[in-house]
């Protein structure tokens, strides 16, 4: 049988009822109250059904659920400034930053110690919980580092720099703890940038970018063997000179499909989309954020894991500057035990903006509920 969806109506098993508004108090609906409800969950939601008919009396009704405009994360569009903590007692010219995937640890590289400083956290992700804890010298390696990065395990680092114009590996025999690096091997991007400023590898180690200042574009490479540098081959390059002609730091969404640029002419981070994820050849602008009220000299630029907070270093504040990029926050929808879908599993929570419209029907007094999705991306 074909019927229209009016979602403002109650239905059992597709025909309409008559419309009357239930309540709900918390998250229980009480069905002597009316079969028709609506609901925007702002958290996880278990939804409890009250006041069920006696034994035998068959009900229906009809639960509408809105999702909220929740943002993801990694849009600078939602980006604020948040807070800020001082690394000058270690560096004055501090010119990348790296955190340990679980926000306890940051690493501060820069060109007046030639050196990597490394931080704890006492708060996870909360820049001013920061305390200085050690270093790890590169200058054997590097004269003038501009650029670090880390392995995800945290066994082995990366430093880029002007002098060497090259890659510099080290092993850490310890995890995470920069004074157990040694240094293993490089290799230079010479052919394709002298004046490298940033660097950035994907998450399984098989592709890595450089960014500089020569070129004012980022360089893709591939490594036959995940995390030896040795092994990179030159691919392909995507010009960020419309944007940014100094720019001097790269990151980039876990899953490649976003790109993010920063430099020292626009004081800003632009934002690319990437249509074929890691693919720098498919990036495209989309917008950008300004951080010239903290910085107006940035030289690195980071992010959370979930793209919530966004970090900036540079060298006018020598500072490290972190800002609000989002909120990821999960609404999600669970009914009670005694629901039976027809699939087996009940439908997922509604997007962003989209309405979906689920029944609900019992012959048993709610013994047993029947749950079935009959609409949904009502936006």
């Amino acid at each position: 049988m074909s019927v229209t969806i009016d979602y403002t109506k109650g239905f059992v098993e597709g025909s309409p009822l008559a419309e009357k508004v239930g309540t709900i108090t918390g998250t229980t609906l009480d069905l002597t109250s009316g079969n028709v409800f609506s609901y925007t969950p702002t958290a996880d939601t278990t939804f409890v059904f009250s006041n069920p008919p006696t034994t035998g009396t068959a009900l229906g009704f009809t639960l509408v659920l809105t999702g909220l405009y929740i943002s993801e994360g990694y849009d600078l569009a939602t980006a604020s400034y948040l807070q800020n903590f001082s690394v000058a007692t270690q560096e004055t010219v501090p010119q990348g930053i790296f955190f340990k995937p679980d926000g306890t640890k940051m690493y501060v590289i820069g060109r007046f110690g030639y050196d990597v400083n490394e931080y704890d956290l006492s708060t996870a992700w909360d820049v001013t919980s920061a305390s200085y804890l050690q270093n790890f010298s590169v200058a054997a390696q590097e004269a003038f580092p501009t650029g670090i990065f880390f392995k995800p395990d945290g066994t082995k680092m990366y430093v880029i720099g002007l002098s060497g114009d090259d890659v510099n590996e080290y092993d850490l025999s310890t995890a995470w703890d920069i004074t157990s690096a040694s240094y293993l091997q490089n290799f230079s991007v010479a052919a394709q940038e002298t004046n490298p400023q940033g660097i950035f590898f994907k998450p399984d180690g098989t592709k890595m970018y450089v960014i500089g200042t020569v070129g004012d574009d980022v360089n893709e490479y591939d490594l036959s063997t995940a995390w030896d540098v040795t092994s990179a081959s030159y691919l392909q390059n995507f010009s960020v000179a419309a944007q940014e002609e100094f720019p001097t730091g790269i990151f980039f969404k876990p899953d490649g499909t976003k790109m993010y640029v920063i430099g020292v002419l626009g004081d800003d981070v632009n934002e690319y989309d990437l249509s074929t994820a890691w693919d720098v050849s498919s990036a495209s602008y989309l917008q950008n954020f300004s951080v010239a009220a903290q910085e107006i000299n940035p030289t690195g630029v980071f992010f959370k894991p979930d793209g919530t907070k966004m970090y900036v270093i540079g060298t006018a504040g020598d500072d490290v500057n972190e800002y609000s990029t989002g909120s990821a926050v999960d609404a999600t929808f669970t009914y009670p035990a005694s629901v039976e879908w027809p699939a087996g599993t009940p439908p997922t929570a509604p997007a962003g903006g989209e309405t979906d419209i689920l029944t609900f029907f019992t012959q048993d007094g709610g013994t047993t509920y029947y749950g079935r999705l009959i609409g949904d991306n009502f936006s």
